[in-house]
């Protein structure tokens, strides 16, 4: 068994923040990872911090995801709808469905993300 506190886990810059809809400030992303690559055959599972406007883009992954809102609020959407989700919401992305997922343009957002070990995501 292991067990994390977040504070603890380093926040190490992640490429690629998109801005959403007329936002025009700097963005960025951040992730902490939780599970380290090798320490399981099952699941990759780390924090990712959204600055204010910063969205992940449009991309697909061949597994299922899962997010968990941790801090902030943002949005998730697909090509046929867009929600707001908040602290404590827990979103299922089903393997193959185009989507984003990010910060709204007055709050940072933080969520976990569990995939699965070994998967791709495709941007775009």
């Amino acid at each position: 068994m292991k067990v994390v506190t977040l504070r603890d886990v380093p926040n190490v810059p992640v490429e690629g923040a998109d801005r959403i809809e007329g936002w025009t400030g700097p963005v960025s992303r951040t992730r902490q990872t939780i599970i380290e690559p090798g320490d399981s055959q099952n699941y990759n599972c780390s924090v990712v911090n959204f600055s204010q406007g910063c969205t992940t883009g449009w991309h697909t992954h061949d597994c299922d995801q899962i997010l968990v809102v941790t801090s902030g609020s943002g949005m998730v959407a697909t090509e046929h709808e867009q929600r707001p989700i908040n602290v404590g919401d827990v979103v299922h992305i089903k393997a193959g469905e185009r989507h984003w997922h990010g910060a709204k343009a007055d709050t940072t957002m933080g969520h976990i993300t569990i995939t699965l070990v070994g998967s791709q995501a495709k941007w775009g």
